[in-house]
């Protein structure tokens, strides 16, 4: 009895199952049928394709209204420049608005690292964009890129006093390398120079002059270094889509919500702001509408928040901020690796953890090139001849480059010190170190952000770089 009840269960089963098979094959021949209908002219649709029409009328409504979606996400998706005319007015509006803020906090996404030949992510030839064409994408070594102008941009602006935060959602590491203060930074998305102990507490921290994901991806975050204070195995800081990022340092997500919370002013610049809009905490959505700060979007492509935007310029990143910032009336240095706070701040890898890595190392490239040969007394670059006093103090620069590196992470006093490390000593040193709390030269452990065993209570270290 209880067999055949069962058997008859499975019939039922199999036979509602078969019917949805059927069904949902009659719509999709339906839907065909009407697509091809619909692309004919009118005049060519003959008395059968239109009683199909009238027979159809929920069909039709859904496929105009995929074609409609589908009109719209190429239209957003669709780089464009504003006319010449357009962009030198919205730009001195843009900086009329930077000269007036009072508190101005930077948003920045891949748009603002395309100029030194990073690839962005939802552009024509991006990263997401190719994935989805199914065409395949090509990888570059990211170490070989340099802060653009808008990097070093924003630092200006910042030593001006007219930027008091940026968030950045790269992880190229570039605008660390400008010399922006930490405590004025958040890269939300990581740093791929950076990895940290999470068994220390307070989060120890590894600069590095080479890119440490190598060994690493989705929720998969283990470096095969470990930490010199307590053993366990090193984490990148990256952030990958769809997880979660868990690191006080360097997402400093607590930094940029209370930037935000103070901000009368936001500055988007090379962000698609599809991922960054969803975080509230940093549009002020909670504040009354007239009270929420004003927003400005520097971007090629259409974003969601071009609605809400007091200001939307069409232009490439670096083109607009050299137009503001000759209104402003600030000249922007350019890069210049002599002062790159990474080269300063990297911790060398020892000897048994050379085999972890096989990516270039920075250091590595300044010293091959501060040790090329300098016999001839005239080389040619670009068809031209360079003197030999300009190659004597190109060589000077780099040679200095080299010396305050490799001296930065010896402790004062002696190279032999035991445990030295970079950034400070291993608990149990006697060597005085760089980053000692005033007043405490003694305190074991210290490496920057706290000590190893114990941490003054009085004394709070500044996060600024």
């Amino acid at each position: 009895m209880v067999i055949a009840v069962m058997a008859d269960c499975r019939e039922v089963r199999k036979h509602l199952q078969l019917n949805e098979i059927f069904m949902k094959e009659e719509v999709q021949a339906r839907l065909k049928q009407i697509t091809r209908i619909l692309k004919k002219d009118a005049s060519d649709r003959s008395e059968e394709d239109l009683l199909a029409l009238q027979q159809s009328p929920e069909v039709v409504a859904e496929i105009q209204n995929r074609a409609k979606k589908r009109a719209k996400n190429i239209h957003n998706k669709t780089e464009w420049e504003d006319l010449v005319d357009v962009l030198e007015s919205k730009c001195q509006q843009l900086a009329e608005a930077i000269r007036n803020a009072k508190s101005l906090v930077v948003y920045t996404g891949a748009g603002i690292s395309t100029a030194a030949s990073i690839p962005d992510y939802r552009g024509p030839n991006g990263v997401w964009t190719l994935l989805q064409q199914g065409k395949s994408v090509t990888t570059r070594d990211l170490t070989e890129a340099q802060p653009t102008y808008t990097h070093m941009a924003i630092k200006r602006l910042h030593d001006e006093g007219l930027v008091k935060h940026a968030l950045s959602q790269n992880c190229d590491g570039l605008h660390l390398r400008t010399g922006l203060p930490r405590s004025c930074l958040s890269e939300v998305h990581g740093n791929m120079y950076i990895e940290v102990c999470k068994a220390c507490k307070p989060q120890h921290e590894y600069v590095r002059d080479f890119d440490v994901t190598e060994r690493t991806g989705l929720r998969r975050h283990g470096t095969k270094r470990f930490c010199r204070l307590c053993g366990e195995e090193l984490v990148d800081t990256i952030v990958h889509f769809g997880e979660t990022g868990n690191l006080d340092w360097p997402l400093n997500w607590k930094g940029a919500v209370r930037a935000a919370d103070k901000c009368d002013t936001i500055l988007c610049l090379g962000s698609s702001l599809k991922i960054l809009r969803k975080y509230q905490a940093l549009w002020g959505i909670d504040r009354k509408p007239r009270l929420r700060p004003k927003l400005y979007v520097v971007n090629l492509q259409w974003t969601p928040k071009d609605g809400a935007a007091t200001l939307k310029i069409n232009g490439r990143c670096d083109n607009v901020m050299r137009l503001v910032m000759d209104d402003l009336g600030l000249p922007v240095p350019p890069y210049n690796s002599s002062v790159d706070p990474l080269y300063r701040l990297a911790v060398p890898l020892l000897p048994h953890e050379l085999h972890t890595t096989s990516k270039k190392h920075l250091l590595s490239s300044i010293r091959v090139a501060a040790d090329d040969d300098d016999d001839d007394n005239a080389v040619t670059t670009n068809g031209g001849n360079v003197s030999e006093e300009a190659i004597s103090d190109s060589r000077a620069v780099l040679s200095s480059v080299v010396k305050s590196v490799c001296c930065a992470n010896t402790p004062p006093g002696g190279t032999s010190a035991p445990g030295w490390f970079g950034k400070g000593c291993a608990a149990g040193s006697n060597a005085p170190a760089a980053n000692t709390p005033p007043g405490d030269t003694s305190a074991p452990g210290w490496f920057g952000k706290g000590c190893a065993k114990r941490r003054p209570k009085k004394f709070k270290m500044s996060s600024s770089y």
